[in-house]
């Protein structure tokens, strides 16, 4: 793989929503785990979940009324999510042709949702041998989005393999405001690309409404406007 300079030093991308439009998959799992429970659910409660950690989420499924642990209603939900994955994989638009362009450039590419490793190896096994360098998911962190923690992680396990990587070369791409949050806070150049909740214009982010089309160039510029 041939390294080129491309002033982007690493490109870390969230899951869910960002590279596969698994966030249905979601809505569908909360709304039949509560109705199994007598509980309406709504697109805009499931909405508000969006991005958010997984405990967070399963405990506010809990107050609504689920009568399980947080980490049953968690497993609940990621078996009904992988279930859905094996029948069809929704990739978002341009995400897999960005992967690969990114990946022949020789540049890192990482993993960091906040699904758990069960879901995200389903997503990353379906990807070309060495699209991700590694996986940062939900399970391994202490604090998920919207902490820095996730992005952290990636950034420090990059750097012990790869060198002092600087942030301002360093792309975060997400779709939520809790993963911008996260990104921005860890101090890398935060892209959001909208997909199921509207993302605010504002200082510290750059938003796209696509990923189609776009490829290095439009990378490199971004970084250069940092």
């Amino acid at each position: 793989m041939t390294q080129v300079d491309t002033g982007v030093d690493a490109v870390l991308w969230d899951m869910d929503g960002t590279l596969v439009d698994t966030e249905p998959y979601w809505f569908r799992a909360e709304t039949i785990l509560l109705a199994a429970h007598g509980i309406p659910w709504t697109e805009e409660q499931a909405a508000e979940l969006v991005g958010n950690a997984l405990p967070t989420s399963a405990a506010v499924l809990r107050a609504a009324g689920v009568d399980l642990g947080i980490r049953e209603i968690i497993d609940t939900l990621i078996d009904s999510v992988i279930a859905q994955v094996r029948q069809a994989v929704p990739w978002r638009p341009g995400a897999r042709e960005l992967l690969a362009q990114i990946r022949a450039a020789g540049i890192p590419c990482v993993m960091v949702t906040m699904s758990e490793r069960t879901l995200a190896s389903e997503i990353a096994r379906l990807l070309p041998d060495g699209t991700f360098e590694f996986l940062v998911t939900g399970d391994m962190v202490t604090r998920g989005k919207p902490d820095p923690e996730p992005y952290r992680l990636a950034v420090e396990t990059l750097r012990s393999t790869r060198g002092e990587l600087s942030l301002d070369r360093i792309v975060a791409i997400e779709d939520s405001l809790p993963g911008m949050a996260s990104a921005t806070a860890a101090g890398v150049v935060t892209l959001g690309v909208p997909n199921i909740v509207e993302l605010p214009d504002g200082p510290g982010h750059t938003l796209w409404p696509t990923l189609e089309g776009r490829g290095l160039v439009h990378l490199r510029e971004l970084v250069n406007t940092r």
